[in-house]
């Protein structure tokens, strides 16, 4: 099985974040049943800005700051889990 886990970082609002989550997500599941793999055996969840890897006091500064969306760039990203067994 394949569990694919969409992720934002916090800028704009939880339920926004959480949606987006799910289409980062969805849009990795797609690509995978596009190459081939099964898309029974591929799950997609969303879990918005819940799991950063960036730490808030790293990086601060306003929503529109060049910098704080640079420094936010690693929580915007797409976790594919691959388990298997015989």
């Amino acid at each position: 099985t394949i569990t694919v886990t969409g992720h934002t970082d916090r800028i704009g609002t939880s339920a926004y974040n959480q949606k987006l989550s799910l289409r980062r997500a969805d849009a990795v599941k797609s690509y995978l049943v596009s190459a081939g793999v099964d898309g029974n055996k591929i799950s997609a969840a969303g879990e918005g800005e819940s799991r950063p890897i960036t730490n808030p006091q790293d990086c601060v500064g306003n929503t529109a700051s060049k910098k704080l969306i640079v420094c936010l760039q690693p929580d915007r990203r797409v976790d594919v889990s691959v388990s298997a067994a015989r």
